[in-house]
């Protein structure tokens, strides 16, 4: 049914949500984008699912957005940049108010993209040898259709520690952000994220979805009006000289011009 994500469940009613394209580190693609806003829509409607899993196949969780994708968006004009920028946007969001526990297994490494759905997981468990990054900025751009997530998952003050340098940081310092609850061996992965599932099948449905939403609805405000302005934002961006340059540079694989 999908072509870049797999979904399994047992007969407890936990689903498994795996982003499949290992061979690309698990980078989003237009296909994944529509892929997983149908999955989540999908599982937050069927009654048979209690819990879901959010993981990666292969090495990595997810890279961020995949390099094609991102070509495309150079040549491509404003109108079309805005519409591939919603896809994203509205992605999270569909996985953010998924009425069901969201509980991420990131085996392997999460930058840009990867980290936004991470924030959106009501609980995240990371392998210890992970890297994480808000990597945007080395390319010219910014992390606006992730960063609502973002700044709601880590607050502010902390988010601004690696919101705007690019710099990657490792398990101990997710944790120390609040992007992951744990870090674990990898080979202690399942086991920790078992432990997280297995309080919600003593737990109503019903009140759990009801508990969520008032959860997001206490929490920063993420609407229509909000995702608008990130869309707006990153648009902006990719029309500047330094998102030219920086991708330009990433793809010519040498220095972009403000590096020293």
């Amino acid at each position: 049914m999908y072509e870049t994500i797999e979904i399994t469940m047992d007969a407890r009613g936990i689903a498994t949500l795996m982003l499949n394209r290992a061979d690309k580190h698990n980078a989003m693609s237009a296909q994944m984008l529509a892929d997983l806003t149908h999955a989540a829509r999908a599982l937050g409607e069927d009654q048979a699912v209690r819990v879901v899993v959010l993981t990666g196949a292969g090495k990595s969780f997810c890279a961020g957005g995949d390099l094609g994708w991102m070509q495309e968006q150079m040549a491509a004009d404003g109108e079309t940049r805005a519409r591939e920028a919603a896809k994203l946007a509205h992605m999270l969001q569909a996985l953010n108010t998924m009425p069901k526990p969201l509980i991420g297994a990131l085996q392997g490494n999460a930058f840009g993209g990867g980290v936004g759905m991470a924030s959106v997981c009501d609980i995240a468990i990371g392998a210890d040898h992970l890297k994480m990054g808000l990597t945007e900025t080395r390319l010219g751009i910014i992390p606006a259709t992730i960063g609502p997530y973002v700044i709601a998952r880590m607050g502010e003050g902390r988010a601004r520690r690696v919101f705007m340098n690019a710099r990657l940081f490792g398990a101990d310092e997710a944790v120390e952000l609040g992007l992951l609850a744990r870090a674990v061996p990898l080979d202690d992965l399942a086991e920790a994220v078992e432990a997280q599932v297995v309080p919600y099948l003593d737990c109503a449905p019903g009140a759990v979805a009801a508990a969520k939403k008032l959860a997001r609805d206490l929490g920063p405000r993420i609407d229509d009006s909000t995702i608008a302005m990130t869309i707006d934002a990153l648009k902006s961006r990719w029309e500047t000289d330094e998102a030219v340059e920086g991708i330009g540079a990433f793809f010519d694989k040498r220095k972009a011009a403000w590096m020293p």
